[in-house]
Protein backbone atom coordinates (compact mmCIF):
# COMPACT_ATOMS: atom_id res chain seq x y z
CA UNK A 1 0.00 0.00 0.00
CA UNK A 2 2.99 2.31 0.68
CA UNK A 3 4.58 1.69 -2.25
CA UNK A 4 1.21 2.49 -4.53
CA UNK A 5 1.05 6.02 -2.43
CA UNK A 6 4.96 6.57 -3.18
CA UNK A 7 4.50 5.51 -6.94
CA UNK A 8 1.33 8.04 -7.19
CA UNK A 9 3.20 10.99 -5.82
CA UNK A 10 6.74 10.88 -7.45
CA UNK A 11 4.91 10.46 -10.66
CA UNK A 12 3.91 14.14 -9.81
CA UNK A 13 7.40 14.96 -8.69
CA UNK A 14 8.69 13.57 -11.73
CA UNK A 15 6.23 15.60 -14.31
CA UNK A 16 8.17 19.06 -13.36
CA UNK A 17 12.18 17.84 -13.33
CA UNK A 18 12.56 18.39 -16.96
CA UNK A 19 10.09 21.64 -16.84
CA UNK A 20 11.43 23.47 -13.32
CA UNK A 21 14.41 24.80 -14.68
CA UNK A 22 12.89 26.32 -18.05
CA UNK A 23 9.96 27.67 -16.29
CA UNK A 24 12.52 29.11 -13.95
CA UNK A 25 14.41 30.85 -16.65
CA UNK A 26 11.54 32.38 -18.78
CA UNK A 27 11.89 34.96 -15.60
CA UNK A 28 14.64 35.61 -17.28
CA UNK A 29 17.07 35.01 -14.43
CA UNK A 30 20.87 33.52 -14.21
CA UNK A 31 21.81 29.13 -13.91
CA UNK A 32 22.52 30.27 -10.29
CA UNK A 33 19.00 31.57 -9.88
CA UNK A 34 17.50 28.35 -11.88
CA UNK A 35 19.50 26.31 -8.93
CA UNK A 36 18.02 28.43 -6.00
CA UNK A 37 14.49 27.30 -7.33
CA UNK A 38 15.47 23.36 -7.21
CA UNK A 39 17.04 24.36 -3.84
CA UNK A 40 14.35 25.84 -2.17
CA UNK A 41 12.20 22.37 -2.27
CA UNK A 42 15.15 20.67 -0.44
CA UNK A 43 15.83 23.63 1.80
CA UNK A 44 11.80 23.08 3.44
CA UNK A 45 12.92 19.23 3.90
CA UNK A 46 16.13 20.48 5.05
CA UNK A 47 14.44 22.04 8.08
CA UNK A 48 11.91 19.96 8.56
CA UNK A 49 13.39 16.30 8.29
CA UNK A 50 14.15 16.45 11.74
CA UNK A 51 10.94 17.91 13.32
CA UNK A 52 8.62 15.65 11.34
CA UNK A 53 10.58 12.47 12.60
CA UNK A 54 9.86 13.23 15.70
CA UNK A 55 6.51 13.74 14.78
CA UNK A 56 6.05 10.34 13.54
CA UNK A 57 7.48 8.89 16.33
CA UNK A 58 5.11 10.36 18.81
CA UNK A 59 2.04 10.18 16.59
CA UNK A 60 2.25 7.53 14.13
CA UNK A 61 3.49 7.31 10.47
CA UNK A 62 0.02 8.11 9.40
CA UNK A 63 -0.44 11.50 9.93
CA UNK A 64 2.88 12.45 7.83
CA UNK A 65 1.72 10.13 5.05
CA UNK A 66 -1.30 11.65 4.61
CA UNK A 67 -0.13 15.23 5.67
CA UNK A 68 2.83 15.69 3.24
CA UNK A 69 1.02 15.22 0.31
CA UNK A 70 -1.75 17.40 0.96
CA UNK A 71 0.46 20.42 1.36
CA UNK A 72 2.89 19.13 -1.79
CA UNK A 73 -1.17 19.52 -3.66
CA UNK A 74 -1.43 23.16 -2.55
CA UNK A 75 2.33 24.35 -2.99
CA UNK A 76 2.51 22.95 -6.62
CA UNK A 77 -0.81 24.70 -7.28
CA UNK A 78 0.67 27.95 -6.15
CA UNK A 79 3.46 27.40 -7.97
CA UNK A 80 1.59 27.37 -11.26
CA UNK A 81 0.70 30.62 -10.39
CA UNK A 82 3.74 32.25 -9.86
CA UNK A 83 4.58 36.00 -11.10
CA UNK A 84 8.05 36.00 -10.92
CA UNK A 85 11.01 34.13 -9.28
CA UNK A 86 10.58 35.49 -5.89
CA UNK A 87 6.93 33.71 -5.84
CA UNK A 88 8.10 30.42 -7.39
CA UNK A 89 10.59 30.33 -4.65
CA UNK A 90 8.10 30.38 -1.64
CA UNK A 91 5.55 27.56 -3.27
CA UNK A 92 8.35 25.31 -4.01
CA UNK A 93 9.67 25.79 -0.50
CA UNK A 94 5.96 24.63 0.68
CA UNK A 95 5.68 21.89 -1.31
CA UNK A 96 9.19 20.96 -0.28
CA UNK A 97 7.73 20.56 3.26
CA UNK A 98 4.98 18.85 2.37
CA UNK A 99 7.70 16.57 0.24
CA UNK A 100 9.81 16.21 3.76
CA UNK A 101 6.74 14.98 5.86
CA UNK A 102 5.90 11.73 2.75
CA UNK A 103 9.42 10.96 2.32
CA UNK A 104 10.82 11.01 5.97
CA UNK A 105 7.22 9.44 6.97
CA UNK A 106 7.70 6.60 4.14
CA UNK A 107 11.07 5.92 5.11
CA UNK A 108 10.67 5.22 9.17
CA UNK A 109 7.72 3.37 7.64
CA UNK A 110 9.74 1.17 6.61
CA UNK A 111 12.33 0.74 9.22
CA UNK A 112 9.21 -0.47 10.92
CA UNK A 113 8.30 -3.29 8.86
CA UNK A 114 11.51 -4.80 7.81
CA UNK A 115 14.33 -6.52 9.09
CA UNK A 116 18.18 -6.33 8.46
CA UNK A 117 17.89 -9.56 6.34
CA UNK A 118 15.02 -7.70 4.03
CA UNK A 119 15.82 -4.60 4.64
CA UNK A 120 17.60 -3.35 1.24
CA UNK A 121 14.69 -5.22 -0.72
CA UNK A 122 12.03 -3.50 1.28
CA UNK A 123 13.12 -0.01 0.68
CA UNK A 124 14.27 -1.56 -3.09
CA UNK A 125 10.27 -2.08 -3.39
CA UNK A 126 9.83 1.48 -2.18
CA UNK A 127 12.54 2.92 -4.45
CA UNK A 128 11.42 1.22 -7.34
CA UNK A 129 7.91 2.23 -6.95
CA UNK A 130 9.47 5.59 -6.57
CA UNK A 131 10.94 5.58 -9.82
CA UNK A 132 7.95 4.16 -11.47
CA UNK A 133 6.52 7.38 -10.92
CA UNK A 134 9.70 9.29 -12.06
CA UNK A 135 10.19 6.94 -15.18
CA UNK A 136 6.81 8.52 -16.89
CA UNK A 137 6.97 11.88 -14.61
CA UNK A 138 9.15 13.37 -17.10
CA UNK A 139 8.10 12.48 -20.65
CA UNK A 140 4.21 13.42 -19.27
CA UNK A 141 5.66 16.91 -18.25
CA UNK A 142 7.70 17.20 -21.22
CA UNK A 143 4.88 16.49 -23.45
CA UNK A 144 2.45 18.56 -21.79
CA UNK A 145 4.84 21.69 -21.07
CA UNK A 146 5.42 21.54 -24.80
CA UNK A 147 1.77 21.28 -26.04
CA UNK A 148 0.02 23.65 -23.37
CA UNK A 149 3.34 25.94 -20.96
CA UNK A 150 5.15 25.68 -18.46
CA UNK A 151 2.80 26.30 -15.86
CA UNK A 152 0.61 23.57 -16.60
CA UNK A 153 2.19 20.36 -15.30
CA UNK A 154 2.21 21.77 -12.19
CA UNK A 155 -1.56 21.76 -11.88
CA UNK A 156 -1.12 18.04 -12.81
CA UNK A 157 1.49 17.50 -9.88
CA UNK A 158 -1.60 19.45 -7.22
CA UNK A 159 -3.84 16.83 -8.48
CA UNK A 160 -1.38 13.55 -7.88
CA UNK A 161 -0.26 14.88 -4.64
CA UNK A 162 -4.53 14.85 -3.64
CA UNK A 163 -4.95 11.31 -4.94
CA UNK A 164 -1.67 9.99 -2.85
CA UNK A 165 -3.20 11.89 0.02
CA UNK A 166 -6.95 9.92 -0.10
CA UNK A 167 -5.42 6.63 -0.90
CA UNK A 168 -2.95 7.04 1.93
CA UNK A 169 -5.99 8.01 4.40
CA UNK A 170 -7.76 4.65 2.86
CA UNK A 171 -5.32 1.99 2.19
CA UNK A 172 -1.71 2.38 4.54
CA UNK A 173 -2.22 1.20 8.07
CA UNK A 174 -0.47 2.61 10.91
CA UNK A 175 3.11 0.90 11.63
CA UNK A 176 3.86 2.29 14.74
CA UNK A 177 2.43 0.60 18.10
CA UNK A 178 1.31 3.01 20.41
CA UNK A 179 3.30 1.27 23.00
CA UNK A 180 6.13 2.75 20.56
CA UNK A 181 4.80 6.37 20.57
CA UNK A 182 4.36 6.88 24.40
CA UNK A 183 7.93 4.82 24.40
CA UNK A 184 9.26 7.80 21.80
CA UNK A 185 7.53 10.19 23.97
CA UNK A 186 9.25 9.54 26.50
CA UNK A 187 12.59 9.20 25.16
CA UNK A 188 12.09 12.97 23.39
CA UNK A 189 11.35 14.86 26.90
CA UNK A 190 13.64 17.05 28.49
CA UNK A 191 17.13 17.09 26.30
CA UNK A 192 16.63 13.70 24.47
CA UNK A 193 16.19 14.46 21.14
CA UNK A 194 19.29 17.13 21.68
CA UNK A 195 21.07 13.43 22.98
CA UNK A 196 19.89 11.68 19.96
CA UNK A 197 21.46 14.02 17.49
CA UNK A 198 24.59 14.50 19.04
CA UNK A 199 24.84 10.16 19.00
CA UNK A 200 23.62 9.94 15.64
CA UNK A 201 26.27 13.38 14.03
CA UNK A 202 28.84 12.14 16.23
CA UNK A 203 28.51 8.07 14.75
CA UNK A 204 31.23 7.66 12.46
CA UNK A 205 29.33 5.12 10.35
CA UNK A 206 26.18 7.05 9.98
CA UNK A 207 28.29 10.39 9.28
CA UNK A 208 30.43 8.39 6.47
CA UNK A 209 26.88 7.02 5.21
CA UNK A 210 24.82 10.83 5.36
CA UNK A 211 28.30 12.47 3.04
CA UNK A 212 27.45 9.66 0.41
CA UNK A 213 23.90 10.31 0.51
CA UNK A 214 24.98 13.83 0.54
CA UNK A 215 26.93 13.47 -2.79
CA UNK A 216 24.06 11.53 -4.34
CA UNK A 217 21.20 13.82 -3.64
CA UNK A 218 23.66 17.01 -5.23
CA UNK A 219 23.85 14.76 -8.33
CA UNK A 220 20.58 14.20 -8.43
CA UNK A 221 19.26 18.03 -8.34
CA UNK A 222 22.80 19.65 -9.09
CA UNK A 223 23.92 17.49 -12.13
CA UNK A 224 21.00 16.17 -13.37
CA UNK A 225 17.94 18.52 -12.80
CA UNK A 226 19.89 21.71 -12.84
CA UNK A 227 23.04 20.99 -15.18
CA UNK A 228 21.36 18.35 -17.43
CA UNK A 229 19.10 20.69 -18.95
CA UNK A 230 20.69 23.46 -19.07
CA UNK A 231 23.08 21.74 -21.06
CA UNK A 232 21.34 19.92 -23.32
CA UNK A 233 19.00 22.60 -24.23
CA UNK A 234 22.05 25.25 -24.90
CA UNK A 235 24.58 22.99 -26.50
CA UNK A 236 22.56 20.38 -28.54
CA UNK A 237 19.31 22.43 -28.72
CA UNK A 238 16.90 19.67 -27.14
CA UNK A 239 13.36 20.10 -26.36
CA UNK A 240 11.21 20.18 -23.42
CA UNK A 241 10.41 16.83 -24.90
CA UNK A 242 13.51 15.57 -25.34
CA UNK A 243 15.08 16.01 -22.08
CA UNK A 244 11.56 14.77 -20.71
CA UNK A 245 12.49 12.00 -22.93
CA UNK A 246 16.05 11.64 -21.52
CA UNK A 247 15.37 11.92 -17.78
CA UNK A 248 12.46 9.10 -18.43
CA UNK A 249 15.12 6.89 -19.72
CA UNK A 250 17.71 7.72 -16.83
CA UNK A 251 14.68 6.89 -14.23
CA UNK A 252 13.69 3.93 -16.42
CA UNK A 253 16.84 2.76 -16.20
CA UNK A 254 16.86 3.26 -11.68
CA UNK A 255 13.94 0.97 -11.81
CA UNK A 256 15.60 -1.78 -13.50
CA UNK A 257 18.63 -1.02 -11.46
CA UNK A 258 17.27 -1.39 -8.29
CA UNK A 259 15.54 -4.49 -7.46
CA UNK A 260 18.84 -6.26 -8.01
CA UNK A 261 20.60 -3.48 -6.01
CA UNK A 262 18.54 -4.43 -2.99
CA UNK A 263 19.09 -8.59 -3.77
CA UNK A 264 22.71 -7.93 -3.59
CA UNK A 265 22.94 -5.49 -0.66
CA UNK A 266 20.92 -7.81 1.30
CA UNK A 267 23.27 -10.83 0.00
CA UNK A 268 26.81 -9.03 -0.11
CA UNK A 269 26.54 -6.67 2.29
CA UNK A 270 25.97 -2.83 1.98
CA UNK A 271 29.65 -1.67 0.80
CA UNK A 272 29.39 -4.07 -2.41
CA UNK A 273 27.11 -2.14 -3.47
CA UNK A 274 27.26 1.41 -2.25
CA UNK A 275 30.88 1.89 -3.44
CA UNK A 276 30.72 0.52 -7.13
CA UNK A 277 27.47 2.83 -7.87
CA UNK A 278 29.35 5.74 -6.37
CA UNK A 279 32.11 5.43 -9.06
CA UNK A 280 30.01 4.43 -11.62
CA UNK A 281 27.86 7.51 -10.50
CA UNK A 282 31.25 9.52 -11.36
CA UNK A 283 32.03 7.99 -14.66
CA UNK A 284 28.40 8.92 -15.73
CA UNK A 285 29.45 12.79 -14.44
CA UNK A 286 32.65 12.86 -16.41
CA UNK A 287 30.85 11.53 -19.56
CA UNK A 288 28.04 13.92 -19.55
CA UNK A 289 30.81 17.15 -18.85
CA UNK A 290 32.65 15.71 -21.84
CA UNK A 291 29.84 14.92 -23.96
CA UNK A 292 30.17 16.34 -27.64
CA UNK A 293 27.25 14.73 -29.45
CA UNK A 294 23.50 13.82 -28.71
CA UNK A 295 23.95 10.18 -28.62
CA UNK A 296 27.26 10.69 -26.33
CA UNK A 297 25.04 12.30 -24.17
CA UNK A 298 22.29 9.29 -24.28
CA UNK A 299 25.67 6.87 -23.29
CA UNK A 300 26.15 8.77 -20.55
CA UNK A 301 22.61 9.33 -19.31
CA UNK A 302 22.47 5.14 -19.64
CA UNK A 303 25.69 5.13 -17.30
CA UNK A 304 23.97 7.26 -14.76
CA UNK A 305 20.54 5.63 -14.96
CA UNK A 306 22.48 2.74 -14.16
CA UNK A 307 24.63 3.77 -11.61
CA UNK A 308 22.23 5.83 -9.32
CA UNK A 309 19.68 2.83 -9.49
CA UNK A 310 22.31 1.04 -7.91
CA UNK A 311 22.53 3.38 -5.49
CA UNK A 312 19.59 4.07 -4.11
CA UNK A 313 18.10 1.17 -1.71
CA UNK A 314 21.55 0.21 0.11
CA UNK A 315 22.57 3.72 1.83
CA UNK A 316 18.90 3.88 3.40
CA UNK A 317 19.24 0.20 4.36
CA UNK A 318 22.75 1.03 6.01
CA UNK A 319 21.20 4.46 7.87
CA UNK A 320 18.30 1.94 9.16
CA UNK A 321 20.37 -0.82 10.19
CA UNK A 322 22.09 1.12 12.81
CA UNK A 323 19.17 3.46 13.50
CA UNK A 324 18.04 3.69 17.37
CA UNK A 325 14.62 1.09 17.95
CA UNK A 326 12.87 3.66 19.99
CA UNK A 327 13.91 6.91 17.11
CA UNK A 328 13.50 5.19 14.44
CA UNK A 329 11.87 7.70 12.80
CA UNK A 330 14.02 10.81 13.86
CA UNK A 331 16.88 8.95 12.81
CA UNK A 332 16.11 8.67 9.19
CA UNK A 333 15.06 12.38 9.40
CA UNK A 334 18.31 12.89 10.47
CA UNK A 335 19.56 11.03 7.65
CA UNK A 336 17.17 12.89 4.92
CA UNK A 337 18.71 15.80 6.31
CA UNK A 338 22.22 15.16 5.57
CA UNK A 339 20.96 14.06 2.04
CA UNK A 340 18.38 17.13 1.58
CA UNK A 341 22.00 19.78 2.51
CA UNK A 342 23.14 18.41 -1.19
CA UNK A 343 19.71 18.80 -2.45
CA UNK A 344 19.93 22.26 -1.12
CA UNK A 345 22.99 23.14 -2.23
CA UNK A 346 24.03 21.45 -5.00
CA UNK A 347 21.54 23.81 -7.79
CA UNK A 348 22.87 27.37 -6.61
CA UNK A 349 26.77 26.11 -6.16
CA UNK A 350 27.10 23.76 -9.43
CA UNK A 351 24.51 26.79 -11.41
CA UNK A 352 27.37 29.25 -10.12
CA UNK A 353 30.20 27.25 -11.18
CA UNK A 354 28.26 26.99 -14.72
CA UNK A 355 28.06 30.44 -14.69
CA UNK A 356 31.45 30.99 -13.92
CA UNK A 357 33.66 29.11 -15.72
CA UNK A 358 31.75 25.94 -17.49
CA UNK A 359 28.69 23.35 -17.40
CA UNK A 360 31.60 20.45 -17.82
CA UNK A 361 33.28 22.41 -14.99
CA UNK A 362 30.39 22.21 -12.24
CA UNK A 363 29.96 18.34 -13.48
CA UNK A 364 33.56 17.22 -12.33
CA UNK A 365 32.98 19.26 -9.18
CA UNK A 366 30.01 17.07 -8.80
CA UNK A 367 32.40 14.13 -9.43
CA UNK A 368 34.89 15.26 -6.99
CA UNK A 369 32.30 15.16 -3.81
CA UNK A 370 30.90 11.80 -5.03
CA UNK A 371 34.59 10.46 -5.24
CA UNK A 372 35.93 11.84 -1.77
CA UNK A 373 32.69 10.33 0.11
CA UNK A 374 32.68 7.04 -1.13
CA UNK A 375 36.36 6.39 -0.67
CA UNK A 376 35.69 7.95 2.82
CA UNK A 377 33.15 5.25 3.13
CA UNK A 378 35.16 2.73 1.66
CA UNK A 379 38.08 2.96 4.13
CA UNK A 380 36.14 4.03 7.20
CA UNK A 381 32.60 2.50 7.38
CA UNK A 382 31.92 -1.30 8.55
CA UNK A 383 29.83 -3.80 7.00
CA UNK A 384 26.43 -4.19 8.57
CA UNK A 385 25.23 -7.22 6.74
CA UNK A 386 26.73 -10.01 5.46
CA UNK A 387 25.13 -13.06 4.14
CA UNK A 388 21.67 -11.79 5.09
CA UNK A 389 21.78 -11.12 8.74
CA UNK A 390 22.68 -8.60 10.84
CA UNK A 391 26.79 -8.34 11.76
CA UNK A 392 27.06 -8.15 15.18
CA UNK A 393 28.57 -5.13 17.42
CA UNK A 394 31.79 -7.63 17.98
CA UNK A 395 32.34 -8.16 14.32
CA UNK A 396 31.60 -4.24 14.07
CA UNK A 397 34.72 -3.70 16.55
CA UNK A 398 36.97 -5.92 14.86
CA UNK A 399 36.54 -4.58 11.42
CA UNK A 400 37.75 -1.11 13.27
CA UNK A 401 40.23 -2.50 15.08
CA UNK A 402 43.65 -1.70 12.41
Amino acid sequence: MLCVATAIIMLGQGVTSPILPLYARSFGVSAASVGLTIAAFGLARLFLNIPVGMASDRFGRRLVLVGGPLIVAAGSFLSATAGDLWQLLLWRFVAGAGSAMYMTGAAAYLTDIADPGNRARMMGLNQGSLLAGTSFGPAVGGLVAEFTDFRTPFYVVGGLAMICAMWAFRSVPESHSAARRIEASSAKSGRGWLRDTYSLATNMPFFLISMVTLGTFMTRTGGRQTIFPLLGADRFDLSPGSLGGLFTLMSFLNLMAVPFAGTFADRWGRKAVIVPASLLTCVSLVMLGLAGSVMFLVLASVVQGVATGFAGPAPAAYAADIAPQSSRGFAMGLYRTYGDLGFVIGPPIMGWIADSSTYAGALYFNTALVAVSAAAFAAWAPETVRGGRRVLLTEVAADLTP
